[in-house]
């Protein structure tokens, strides 16, 4: 399997937390809130860690760096799952399904290489 290089998954990981940010504000309860919270503050510091690296190292391989990415395949799933009920934007929702299969293919071929 080949690898995603960095510069990718970031491009990957940007475009699900504004979609994750976007639905975060639509979200109708608390508990939906409370979710979309979560995987955003995971998402925002491996985003953070990556944007420290040099840029001139952006063409190599993508390794997950923080923990929390680690544990962040369930949660996606399980928003993946609830979808319908969480996402209230048509727009919002079909981008997100989009989405969300090349970013849990990354993170799935991580999982698998440790």
């Amino acid at each position: 399997m080949i690898q995603t290089t960095i510069a990718d998954t970031l491009r990957e990981y940007q475009s699900l937390l504004e979609l994750l940010d976007d639905a975060y504000w639509e979200a109708g309860t608390i508990q939906h809130k409370d979710m979309l919270y979560d995987i955003i503050s995971v998402l925002s510091q491996e985003i953070a860690e990556i944007n420290k690296l040099n840029t001139q190292d952006h063409h190599y391989p993508y390794e997950v760096i923080t923990e929390g990415m680690r544990r962040l395949v369930p949660k996606l799933e399980r928003l993946d799952e609830q979808r319908e009920d969480v996402i209230q934007r048509t727009q919002t929702l079909t981008d997100f399904r989009d989405l969300l299969s090349s970013v849990l293919g990354i993170l799935e071929a991580q999982v698998q290489t440790l």
